[in-house]
């Protein structure tokens, strides 16, 4: 007999079935365990088909997140009792049922363990400490770290970085504004720190660098990264600056692109969007394709395609964008193994530009600056090498990098081309050893990467009177070309005594940069050095339980960019920050929890002004706040609220300006001090619905923190917001390709919120994401 619905159950289930476009209801069954019944579970994550396999069989199955983090299922065909059905679907997992008596049931590790990571007692060589993401590693983090993972974008349609970011406590991500008011770009900051093209965050793609110019000109105005070939990405807000550098006070994020399937596989997805209530023309639209697999004998590969075309919300905004990657493996042995990767990427986009207050005020999402655009291309190879035997890893990376960003750019009294070629070498390779002293289990690290970067940036402008567009035949007002040659080397020793992990470390950088003016023959050059020493402690209270403590250093190189300006008559210096972070970590499968506190103290924090090429000294500054995640499955609380799921995050973040002078006690720009999201979950059988929101509270954009609004529009408060946004999917299953068809609203509410750009040539309002409708479907062979 079914049991009856809680009133919450009944509530939960109307609220999602309502927002989620009306869709009709789907009663909950219970079946008797020892009752067979067919079974049709399509292949997914481990943790995925239990969850689903537990609902459909009516029986209660007790396992941590952190136990099938990582694991692949098969998924399930045909007609089991339960027992058999659990003992199929986890079947070459390395993991066993056990059961417990009134249809419940515990995973417990299997005779014959599975094939892992090597283990040295209590210890686990990890070498790499972002690896592959799973649940594991971020458990065992010794700092706030969170991973999204692709269901999690295709649960609220996000297309983009900045809608996937945003989901993560203590980040801001805004609509892309000012010269990076395209798709291309990459806008967020991480606890307070202006969020103007992501400087201050080590941005990784499979580890390796994002910026066409980490060290010279980070800023991410392009950067080639599409959401539709990424598996997950990776946030570590804190706990790791020993081993990735140099700017990571805004921590680090690792786009981890899609894996090498095990098995012969093709995946192909299409996503069409559009916002009816404003001035978009026609729809937005995205596919993504993966089409690869790894034969008996260790040789891999994969291809991977992301593209998009059409347009925002705004006027001239029109957007094409093609990322093809190539991935390849080879498992020499047991022990010894190769990679591979290559990327283009390509695009080109309208950019639609900030708004004066009586423009915003006439028509939000008209656009005045029709000449702007923006285009790009990225060549990417990388080549790896890894070797894993007893406690033991060695690793070699090798990586190379063309990016050419060009785009017009209308600067009140002319235009600009503004062509920039950068090429990009680099290696860095790790070593590991795990070994016992006595009680304790020792896990040595050292490492060695050197970069090679080059640069070379011109412009060229033509009068607005003239009325035509630059060319290379035009004037040139700046012909400049940088290098970089940068070394850094890191040590650390991961030490297991009992409970404890202790992680004593220190990170090396000597970077040697200059920049020559072909104009004025000026020449500019810096020599920095600095040791950054790091300490991260992690206590496991118990198995589900921990509690975790950091504190590191890091370091920012003066950019090209900022090497000929000087800020109050002296020499603009490398940044130089220092973070702690105290928290506690909970996840027992059901329950998942995190809260944190942290404390960010900057010695000497710019800002370039791209208005009149100079820097804004803001001094010392102090970060400092409270971060706190939830995820609940609410079986655990009621199995008559199986199928339920609910999560919060939320950050408190005050970055204030503590150097004196006019502005010191005001907030850092661009810093909400309130930020979160709520949202819950429904699953029964084929269908996916939730309900999401977001929300944020104001911000102001300079550093007097001007309340009132500017007729240019820069400056002024930035009002708070919340919107809301739904989706309701079903899987047709493998009867039908594994067809899945999705619709979805984002801002259901057409909720009006905008940001400014300040210190950019694109200066003014930005009008927010109004009420947009999504459809999304894909399909697996």
């Amino acid at each position: 007999m079914s049991p009856q619905l809680t009133p919450l159950a009944r509530s939960l289930r109307c609220l999602l079935l309502g927002a989620s476009l009306s869709l009709s209801a789907i009663p909950l069954a219970v079946a008797d365990d020892a009752l067979p019944r067919v079974y049709h579970i399509a292949p997914a994550s481990l943790e995925s088909a239990l969850n689903q396999f537990g609902r459909e069989a009516g029986v209660m199955i007790s396992f941590g997140s952190q136990v099938t983090s990582g694991v692949q299922s098969r998924g399930l065909q045909g007609q089991y009792t339960a027992e058999q059905g659990l003992a199929a679907l986890l079947e070459g997992t390395g993991l066993q049922a056990r059961a417990e008596g009134a249809n419940a049931y515990s995973l417990q590790p299997a005779p014959v363990a599975a094939q892992g990571p090597i283990e040295l007692g209590t210890s686990t060589v990890v070498g790499d400490w972002l690896g592959t993401a799973d649940q594991t590693r971020v458990f065992d983090h010794a700092g706030a770290r969170d991973v999204i993972r692709r269901e999690e974008f295709e649960r609220t349609g996000a297309t983009s970085a900045r809608e996937v970011l945003n989901r993560i406590p203590g980040v801001n991500a805004p609509e892309n504004n000012g010269t990076g008011s395209h798709d291309m770009a990459m806008n967020f900051g991480i606890r307070g720190l202006n969020p103007r093209l992501a400087s201050r965050s080590t941005v990784l793609m499979d580890g390796i660098p994002v910026p066409f110019a980490p060290y010279g000109q980070p800023q991410l105005s392009f950067a080639p990264i599409s959401m539709g070939n990424m598996d997950a990405v990776d946030v570590v807000r804190g706990g790791g600056a020993v081993r990735y550098g140099p700017q990571n006070v805004g921590g680090i994020v690792n786009f981890v692109t899609r894996a090498i399937p095990d098995e012969p596989t093709v995946k192909g997805g299409f996503q069409t969007e559009v916002a009816p209530s404003s001035s978009q023309d026609g729809f937005k639209k995205s596919a993504n394709l993966l089409a690869g697999g790894t034969a008996a004998n260790g040789l891999g590969g994969a291809l991977l395609y992301s593209g998009s075309r059409g347009g925002d919300w705004r006027e001239h905004s029109d957007s094409q964008i093609d990322d093809l990657i190539l991935k390849g493996k080879y498992q020499i042995d047991d022990a010894n193994s190769l990679t591979a990767q290559a990327q283009y990427y390509e695009g080109e986009a309208d950019m639609p530009g900030g708004l004066s207050v009586a423009d915003y005020n006439a028509d939000r999402f008209q656009s005045t600056r029709q000449k702007d655009s923006f285009w790009g291309r990225r060549t990417l190879f990388n080549v790896g090498y890894r070797y894993q035997e007893d406690a033991r890893e060695f690793t070699v990376n090798s990586f190379f990098t063309k990016t050419l960003r060009s785009g017009f750019l209308d600067q009140g009294t002319f235009l600009s081309l503004s062509p920039r070629e950068y090429w990009v070498r680099g290696v860095e390779t790790r070593f590991s050893q795990g070994f016992a002293l006595g009680d304790s289990r020792h896990e040595v690290g050292v490492g060695y990467r050197y970069v090679n970067e080059a640069g070379h940036e011109l412009r060229y402008r033509e009068p607005i009177a003239n009325n035509q567009f630059p060319t290379s035949d035009s004037r040139n007002d700046r012909d400049t070309r940088g290098a970089t040659e940068a070394h850094a080397f890191f040590i650390d020793d991961r030490i297991d005594i009992g409970r404890w992990t202790i992680t004593p470390g220190i990170r090396y950088e000597m970077i040697d940069t200059q920049q020559n003016n072909n104009l004025t023959q000026d020449k500019y050059q810096g020599d920095y050095t600095t040791a950054l020493p790091a300490l991260n402690v992690l206590y496991h209270l118990t198995d589900n339980w921990n509690l975790y403590a950091n504190t590191e250093g890091s370091f920012g190189s003066v950019q090209y960019s900022q090497m000929p300006n000087r800020v109050s008559g002296d020499e603009v210096k490398p940044e130089k920050a220092r973070t702690w972070e105290v928290g506690t970590r909970y996840d027992n499968g059901d329950l998942q929890a995190e809260i944190g506190a942290f404390l960010i103290n900057f010695d000497n924090q710019y800002d370039s002004n791209q208005t009149n090429d100079t820097v804004i000294a803001r001094g010392e500054t102090r970060h400092q706040g409270l971060e706190t995640s939830v995820k609940y499955a609410l079986e655990g609380l009621d199995p008559a609220l199986a199928g339920f799921d609910v999560y919060a995050t939320y950050a408190f973040v005050d970055a204030t300006i503590r150097e004196d002078g006019p502005n010191k006690g005001n907030r850092v720009p661009f810093s909400s001090k309130h930020k979160g999201t709520l949202g819950v979950g429904y699953t029964q059988g084929a269908w996916k619905l939730n309900l999401d929101s977001s929300y944020q509270s104001d911000q102001f954009a300079d550093n007097a923190n001007t309340r009132a609004e500017s007729a240019n529009g820069s400056t002024g408060r930035i009002p708070g917001y919340m919107l809301f946004s739904s989706r309701a999917a079903y899987d047709f299953g493998p009867q039908l390709s594994n067809l899945n068809v999705a619709v979805g609203v984002k801002n259901i509410f057409n909720h009006e919120y905008f940001t400014r750009s300040f210190d950019d040539n694109n200066r003014g309002k930005y009008a927010g994401q109004p009420r947009t409708v999504y459809v999304q479907t894909s399909v697996a062979f």
